[in-house]
């Protein structure tokens, strides 16, 4: 992912650096179960960890590569220039490349999922917070982007909370999916390596053992992984969506922070555009990009073909990359953004009173109207608060059929603004909690 929408420590758990340190531990630690088991001799699994503080030559891995044609290959053989070749002759006994390839992916997935759990905990809180600072904040709600009924700004931030708590519990799931490690030779029979020694480099790099693997680890599990992924992102795009709709001039109940100095526009200096969310849109789309060829690397050929490979060099760091930015963006947003009371409650009275219309119609229900007739006399006086903006208490107030079934006192009882929000406790102790 370009620096752009990069941040230094996810970045870092990509970078080649980071990568050949894990396949060397990888290597390390097999050597030292080895040895335990009486297969190599101590000497030369001491010999391999006297080069834990070496900086690998990544220049020089690409050179051997260059004529190797084998990435893994290559960094054996740097390797062996540090350790020595006599003295690493029993690296990677038994071993296939993609045990170590996919046990070191297998690391890299778990790492950066720590960083994207640490994100959506961070998000949770802004939305707590600006939820229980919102709570009794009464703004109307929209269906098909209509004005509905009445809701809370606080409500608003608990739907996004509980939709990201639920997120960061698939998160955590997807990383215990994937944090397994595969030792067990070129084919998974374990025929030229021990279990023993795949239980010993899992246990130090914090995997479980892959209960059964072909030449590679299952890739359903990354699937699920690639795929928890695309889930926040389509949450971030909801959340995005939300905010850029309150922005736009004709609503303005919400906005992003404008800065001192920002500009939001080279032609236009009256512009305050919501960039930040609609940043986060157009990236939602590139985690999800990543989904679908997550899901065709799970059928491969026989016990291993390499068709997944190239895939996971791109969607593994440019998905973890671009998720945790977003996480990290959004939460700015959501920490900064700046509410406006008064436009909610004059956007609610644009047209005045017609968001209770729901609450007049059941009511005539309850004191014997037929519902088609109480529909049709709602309807009827609802439409010319649409069509003339008259206000829609003083037309039903001038309804002798309305005031006939429901009195003048009755009438007026319906319009009192708390009735909408006389739940809001009950729904915020189900999300956040007594």
């Amino acid at each position: 992912m370009i620096p752009r929408y990069s941040r230094p420590d996810m970045v870092a758990i990509w970078s080649p650096e980071t990568k050949f340190k894990i396949w060397y531990e990888i290597e390390a630690h097999a050597c030292d179960a080895m040895a335990d088991l009486g297969v190599i001799p101590r000497e030369n699994a001491d010999a391999v960890w006297r080069a834990r503080d070496v900086q690998f030559d990544v220049a020089r891995i690409d050179e051997i590569e260059a004529e190797t044609k084998h990435d893994v290959i290559a960094f054996l053989t740097h390797l062996a220039e540090h350790v020595g070749s006599d003295e690493a002759r029993f690296v990677h006994q038994g071993m296939t490349s993609s045990d170590v390839l996919d046990t070191c992916l297998n690391v890299q997935m778990v790492r950066a999922s720590d960083i994207l759990i640490a994100d959506l905990v961070a998000l949770l809180a802004a939305l707590k917070r600006r939820a229980m600072e919102h709570k009794n904040t009464v703004r109307v709600g929209r269906s098909h982007g209509i004005h509905a009924e009445p809701t809370t700004m606080g409500l608003t931030f608990a739907r996004f909370y509980a939709e990201m708590d639920r997120n960061l519990a698939r998160l955590r799931a997807a990383r215990a999916e994937i944090s397994t490690g595969a030792i067990s030779g070129a084919v998974g029979t374990f025929a030229n390596i021990d279990p023993r020694v795949e239980e010993h480099v899992c246990a130090k790099l914090g995997l479980t053992p892959e209960p059964i693997s072909t030449q590679v680890i299952p890739r359903d599990r990354h699937a699920m992984f690639f795929a928890t992924l695309g889930v926040i992102a389509s949450s971030i795009e909801n959340v995005a969506i939300e905010i850029r709709h309150m922005q736009r001039t004709e609503v303005l109940e919400g906005a992003e922070f404008f800065a001192l100095g920002q500009k939001g526009s080279s032609a236009m200096p009256h512009k305050k555009n919501p960039v930040l969310t609609e940043n986060l849109t157009g990236l939602a789309r590139l985690v999800r990009m990543s989904v679908i060829p997550a899901m065709e690397n799970v059928a491969l050929w026989h016990e291993r073909d390499i068709s997944h490979s190239s895939v996971e060099r791109a969607i593994g760091p440019d998905s973890t990359i671009t998720l945790d930015f977003a996480l990290h963006r959004l939460t700015g947003v959501v920490d900064k953004m700046l509410i406006f009371p008064q436009n909610m409650l004059d956007n609610m009275n644009k047209f005045p009173g017609l968001v209770m219309s729901q609450r007049v119609l059941l009511a005539l229900t309850q004191a014997g109207v037929s519902r088609e007739a109480a529909y049709s006399m709602v309807q009827r006086n609802a439409l010319r608060v649409w069509e003339e903006r008259r206000d829609f208490r003083e037309e039903l107030l001038a309804d002798a059929e309305v005031v006939a079934a429901l009195g003048v006192d009755g009438i007026n009882e319906k319009f009192d603004m708390a009735y909408h929000t006389k739940h809001v406790d009950t729904i915020f102790k189900r999300v956040f909690g007594a």
